[in-house]
């Protein structure tokens, strides 16, 4: 592996555990043994850093969620296979994301001190209840929903329960209690089927 791409990936582990703001650029050197000059040869700052970290977990997180939706035969099959995705292939990869989910990290770490950066971190959540409320409305649409759910306070009673998920995962790392919070969404949207 390329020195850019180790401190990348060293990088991603330890924001997911300290956040972007409480890992020095000490640990950082010293996670992908290297010097100061082999970060500067190919990061101008931490921050520099920070957008690579950000656009690495991106794609980890596209790979890891989204894997399958293609296939799925209903809208809401995506939806339940997102959720599952997102429990099974995401959360639980303590590999790359040692303290969980990192886009959870630096939205309660960023907002109030780092608000440039933060806003990037929201880009994302607003990407995901918009495709989630996509779902919903093609479900709909196909007659696989109800018409009476409100798709966008649906979308976004899911999107809080997967960060809720998250959040509660990362404290206590309990697979039980995340497979029942995950199964517990995926239980009330088969309530809401035609």
């Amino acid at each position: 592996m390329a020195l850019k791409e180790t401190i990348i990936n060293e990088s991603l582990k330890l924001f997911s555990l300290k956040g972007f703001i409480s890992t020095s650029l000490h640990d950082i050197l010293s996670a992908a043994k290297t010097s100061k000059g082999g970060f500067y040869n190919h990061f101008s700052s931490k921050e520099a850093l920070f957008y690579e970290v950000l656009n690495e977990a991106r794609t980890i997180w596209r790979e890891r969620n989204l894997t399958g939706l293609d296939k799925a035969p209903q809208y809401l099959d995506k939806v339940v296979l997102l959720l599952n995705n997102y429990k099974d292939r995401y959360l639980m990869d303590a590999e790359k994301f040692p303290g969980g989910c990192i886009f959870i990290m630096f939205a309660v770490e960023l907002g109030d001190q780092r608000p440039h950066l933060s806003k990037e971190v929201q880009k994302g959540f607003v990407g995901l209840k918009a495709m989630i409320k996509r779902m919903l409305d093609n479900a709909r649409e196909a007659g696989e929903l109800k018409e009476t759910v409100d798709t966008e306070e649906m979308s976004e009673m899911i999107f809080s329960s997967m960060l809720g998920a998250s959040v509660s995962y990362s404290t206590d790392r309990s697979v039980e209690k995340l497979n029942a919070s995950i199964n517990a969404i995926i239980a009330f949207l088969e309530t809401l089927r035609k």
